[in-house]
């Protein structure tokens, strides 16, 4: 590359290693460990209030955590297999 920009390649086409790109791979570690560590302190959210149209607030936090899981998955993914990929010019 012309511009300075250098971009770590991998020869077999795989997405980097931890050594390659540690940053990466403690953000992707952060995302996916905050669903496990919400949900697996339970004091945090076992009391019947706040309620939302009736439903205890156990549920609505456990259901708002699967939409945020799936959000923080998807963006762990990005940042490990697609942006690699990218950058290597790639198909996603």
């Amino acid at each position: 590359m012309d511009d300075g920009e250098r971009v770590r390649v991998t020869t077999d086409g795989r997405p980097p290693r931890m050594a390659e790109a540690p940053v990466v791979y403690i953000i992707s570690a952060i995302l996916l460990g905050s669903a496990f560590v919400a949900l697996l302190w339970v004091p945090s959210y076992a009391k019947l209030t706040p309620d939302f149209e009736g439903i205890p607030f156990f549920y609505w936090y456990s259901l708002a955590w699967l939409f945020i899981n799936a959000i923080c998955q998807g963006i762990a993914y990005l940042l490990l297999v697609v942006m690699p990929r990218r950058r290597r010019g790639l198909r996603p």
